[in-house]
């Protein structure tokens, strides 16, 4: 259970770490490489934006929980 628990917790880490380096900042992230620079001048926020925000929030409540989950069960054994 706590193997399976790290596996998620690590694979969830890597793959926030990925999702909020592929954001646009102040000066254009990694997402400008995909077209996501463009269409922020042109219409404010586009569709892929919108999907990039969803699945950070989604990798990251994945990461808390998995991290909560694995030091209940640390800390009861």
């Amino acid at each position: 259970m706590t193997i399976a628990l790290v596996v998620v917790n690590v694979t969830s880490a890597l793959g926030l770490l990925l999702l909020v380096l592929l954001h646009s900042g102040r000066g254009g992230g990694l997402s400008d490489m995909f077209g996501g620079g463009f269409g922020t001048q042109a219409a404010g926020s586009t569709v892929i934006e919108k999907n990039l925000d969803r699945l950070t929030i989604v990798a990251a409540l994945i990461f808390s929980f998995t991290t909560l989950a694995l030091a209940l069960l640390l800390d009861s054994s």
